[in-house]
């Protein structure tokens, strides 16, 4: 059994021990979006949808239940859960989109003089360590810490440990707490040199100014953590006397680099979901400041993958569904058709490529890389009287894509290649038009991944089986297969390098704008 949860709600699934997929449920969670660059989910109503979805999944019976031998764990990434001494979690989980930290990771990573916004001596003394340092963005988990700390003391005192999502839904499984090599990375309070042996750094938990006691102990994510325990197992639906194994896991980055079948050395996937990314596992560690790239320990023991995140993919067409076309209000025009992605499929395929030179902005919640800019905002460029909603939606797919060839020409300039084609998984690769787009605008053969939205039950379901035996990661690339691939169509060539070059331009004239009216985001 895999778990794997995402931001918009957790998925259950079931796995053959060869990694072939028998069945899943899924259940919404809400995210609360704050004031002041908040983001927070409820961990009970994560644990209890985790619950609900295996209890639906269990009561089809696909598989006899005593054939269950593991459950293993995925998640959304770069997220803190403060939890006391039984367990219990303090606070509500902060998420991957904070950035109420900032303040106080300006500070502990400032000084003079300032490269890309960090202090000289702050660079060199992190970038060897880890291969990162902490964003200036206030996303990553120390971040969230130091916001609790400066800002929540009593939750910072209470709490017992600081754990990612994945982890803790471990500690609801075991009672145990652990982190994972790859989980607790964005902490950046690890010595990353040597994979072997991952460990706690004192001199940057001296600077960072985090308690060494409140951080759990550090295992690999192919290890078993413990037994499932009969609470756990009743809640879930599984028998309480049958001994289950609960393998680490992962985070969501790095399953879904195992689950796309992509684990060769510089064999890249492009990932579509609520965020996108695009990397590949790399032999050795290296550091890129300028486009806040880095690479850190990957789900495969003793192998680095590369580090980024844009922010805003398949959130981009939720917001056009959700907040457009189907606001829940009383001028709103009702809930949204259950088929509305294959209706924007239909309606951008009528359109034009490059969509009457309509432009739009993915930067609906900031951005990582290739840049990180927290100010930064998205919308519609170029908008006239002849716009129509073909061109709108189409434009929409065509945003995120030129926000993939951003990043693709820095990572393609990280590991000194180019990628001879690229695996695509997420949701968003469910779309033959989506898919097609990015090869038009990337330049690159797109492989459509057979079951896409599963490559991250899917990587977890190969990292269990790895674990206990089943599998080896050599074996992996035979177990994913390829359902389509995307070729470039070189008439839409032109069209797309001149509209990517000034989607770039239009962020470099208009940084400052942001900047001022977001300042206080």
């Amino acid at each position: 059994m895999t778990v794997d949860l995402g931001t918009s709600g957790p998925k259950v699934s079931l796995y053959s021990v060869h990694a072939q997929s028998i069945g899943n449920e899924f259940v919404d969670t809400p995210v609360q979006l704050l004031d002041g660059g908040g983001a927070q989910q409820d961990p009970d109503t994560w644990w209890s949808a985790i619950c609900e979805a295996s209890r639906r999944l269990l009561a089809r019976e696909l598989v006899p239940i005593e054939n269950i031998v593991a459950v293993c764990c995925t998640s959304q990434w770069s997220g803190t859960v403060a939890v006391d001494q039984d367990g219990k979690h303090l606070h509500d989980a902060i998420i991957w989109m904070d950035s109420r930290g900032a303040p106080y990771v300006r500070k502990i990573t400032g000084g003079f003089p300032k490269v890309s916004g960090y202090g000289l001596g702050a660079l060199a003394k992190w970038l060897p360590i880890t291969g990162g340092i902490p964003g200036l963005s206030g996303k990553d988990p120390i971040a969230h810490i130091l916001f609790l700390k400066h800002e929540r003391p009593d939750v910072y005192r209470r709490t017992f440990k600081f754990l990612e999502p994945k982890d803790y839904l471990n500690l609801r499984m075991t009672g145990l707490c652990a982190a994972s090599y790859d989980s607790i990375a964005l902490h950046w309070v690890t010595d990353n040199r040597d994979l072997a042996k991952v460990r706690y750094h004192p001199g940057l938990l001296r600077r960072s100014g985090v308690d060494p006691a409140k951080l759990p102990e550090l295992k690999r994510s192919v290890d078993v953590l413990g037994d499932l325990t009969p609470t756990a197992a009743l809640e879930l639906g599984l028998p309480e006397q049958q001994q289950i194994r609960v393998v680490m896991g992962t985070p969501d980055l790095h399953s879904a680099a195992v689950g796309s079948g992509a684990v060769q050395d510089y064999a890249g996937h492009l990932y579509l979901g609520t965020s996108s990314w695009l990397t590949c596992h790399m032999p050795f560690k290296k550091t890129d400041v300028a486009t806040n790239m880095t690479t850190l320990p990957s789900a495969i023991p003793e192998r680095y993958f590369i580090a980024n995140e844009q922010e805003s993919a398949g959130a981009c067409l939720k917001y056009v569904r959700d907040s457009i076309l189907f606001p829940d209000d009383e001028l709103g025009s009702g809930p949204p058709p259950k088929d509305y992605f294959a209706i924007f499929d239909s309606m951008a395929a009528a359109a034009p490529a490059g969509s009457n030179r309509l432009i739009f902005l993915p930067w609906l919640y900031g951005e990582r890389t290739p840049i990180e800019d927290h100010t930064v905002r998205g919308g519609f460029y170029n908008q006239s009287l002849q716009t129509k909603r073909e061109h709108m939606f189409r434009a929409v797919l065509e945003g995120v894509a030129f926000n993939s060839r951003w990043l693709l020409g820095a990572v393609e300039k990280f590991i000194k290649r180019p990628f001879e084609a690229i695996h695509m998984i997420g949701g968003g690769a469910n779309s033959d038009v989506w898919c097609q787009i990015h090869a038009d605008v990337l330049n690159r053969p797109m492989k459509q991944v057979e079951d896409p939205i599963q490559a991250n039950s899917r990587g977890a379901a190969c990292l269990a089986a790895v674990a206990l035996g089943f599998m080896r990661f050599d074996d992996l690339s035979e177990r994913v297969r390829i359902q389509k691939t995307f070729t470039p169509n070189p008439d839409h060539r032109i069209v797309y390098d001149s509209l990517f070059q000034e989607f770039v331009r239009i962020y470099k004239a208009n940084r400052k704008i942001y900047a001022r009216l977001n300042h206080h985001a």
